[in-house]
Formats: structure tokens, sequence, C-alpha cells
């Protein structure tokens, strides 16, 4: 999105920041490699449609010829329909879509994060074309200038919930955490 993001800014005057005018947009679809972060990248100015998916598939699967290959997706529209779906059985590729409104389970997103926090938050770009620059010169420097960085942040550790509250029921109210014993803790106890 070719618009202003602010950082944090503290101060006691009035500070106007530049913002671009007009809404030039930079679609980037991409495919991440889970275990060496290789990044696949389809790019458009104009809007990521099930074409655009396709065309990601088939690069996916002329990098990796005769391999297995899963892909995983969020829910969008554009990646379930039957077009898609029919090209990936083609191709051999298993389509595993991620329940919905979980983006702590799409590795991606955290990429996605690091290129705004990058290109983004608090910088300022006269048109267009530095914005979309500024964009893909972050993704292409992925694998060299950041990848200490994205090596830490892109692992397969995801935030999973055992124990949650559920809107509707009562939670229990403790004083204590109680410790779950074992059996044979408990029956010495007795004895």
């Amino acid at each position: 999105m070719f618009a202003p993001f602010l950082g944090i800014l503290w101060c006691f005057q009035r500070l106007f920041v530049k913002a671009p005018s007009g809404r030039q947009r930079l679609n980037v679809l991409s495919a991440l490699h889970a275990i060496t972060h290789e990044l696949f990248t389809v790019k458009n100015l104009t809007y990521i449609t099930a074409e655009t998916v396709c065309e990601l598939l088939r690069l996916l699967a002329g990098s990796y010829p005769g391999i297995p290959i899963t892909v995983v997706l969020d829910n969008a529209r554009y990646q379930r329909c039957a077009l898609v779906q029919t090209l990936a059985e083609r191709l051999g590729m298993e389509l595993l879509y991620l329940p919905t409104y979980s983006p702590n389970l799409n590795l991606i997103e955290r990429l996605w994060k690091f290129v705004k926090k990058q290109c983004l938050y608090s910088k300022y770009y006269p048109d267009s074309e530095s914005f979309q620059q500024a964009i893909l010169e972050c993704l292409e420097q992925a694998p060299t200038k950041h990848k200490a960085a994205l090596d830490t942040l892109l692992t397969l550790r995801f935030q999973t919930f055992k124990e949650v509250p559920v809107v509707g029921e009562k939670p229990e109210v403790r004083l204590f955490p109680v410790s779950k014993r074992s059996e044979k803790e408990v029956s010495s106890m007795a004895a």
C-alpha cells in the first residue's frame, strides 16, 4: 500500500508527515520454502487473481520438478477456486489450507511484517516507482543482507493454545495454580 505508516512519535510540537498522493498498488504473491527460506515471487500492478496463483504454482513446480510439494495457503477465495485446485492436482501439488483467521500459523505473514517494518514504517517515498523499488529490493536482499534477521524470525515455532477460555463459558477461578501429579505420587501420598 503506497500510503504513510507512522512509527512511534512523541513530541510537544505539532508535526506534519509527508504522504504520497494517489493510489498506486504493487501486489506481491510469494511462496516461502519453510526450511531453506528460498522465496518465490510473482508481482503485478493490478490485482491478485486465481491466474496469479496459478502462475506461482507453475513457478514452484518448475523449480522443484519431480519432488512432492505442499503449498500452505490461507482462505482467500482466489486460492480455493477450481482453477487453482485443478492446476495443483495436474502439477502433483498438495494444497493445505489454514484455518480462517490464523495468521499466526502462516510463516509468510512474518516475512510481510518484516518487509513492512523495513520499507514502510516512518518512510516517505516521493513517487510510486521508488516505493515499489524499495519493496522489491527488500525482497531481493532477503537471502543476503536480511538473512540473519529472517533466520531468527522465520522459525517453525508457532503460537498454539492448549487451554483457552471460551466466550459464554464460566472459567474455573482458582487462587493458586493446580499442579497435576502423577498417579504414582498420588498413591504414595495416600499410603
